[in-house]
């Protein structure tokens, strides 16, 4: 009977990296990731924030507008009840 360890060939048992160590991985991917990224020319970003800001300004006139609506009819159905 054989009692040989089977160790899986020439590869060193190493311990897994620390928290520094990963963490500087962690770094070293984001920047790698952040060179793949396609950034939008100043034009595009300036089309895309007046759009943003064009429709968030009617988003909040819409709120507005339906809040003293809805504020009218709560307001005139409590003044019919009393």
């Amino acid at each position: 009977m054989a009692t040989e360890v089977m160790t899986g060939g020439d590869r060193e048992l190493r311990s897994p990296p620390g928290r520094i160590a990963r963490f500087i991985q962690f770094l070293r991917d984001v920047r790698n990731e952040l060179r793949k990224v396609t950034w939008p020319t100043f034009d595009e970003l300036k089309k895309a924030t007046t759009v943003i800001i064009i429709f968030v300004a009617v988003l909040g006139v819409m709120i507005g507008l339906m809040d003293s609506f809805f504020q009218w009819v709560f307001v005139k159905l409590v003044a019919k009840l009393f």
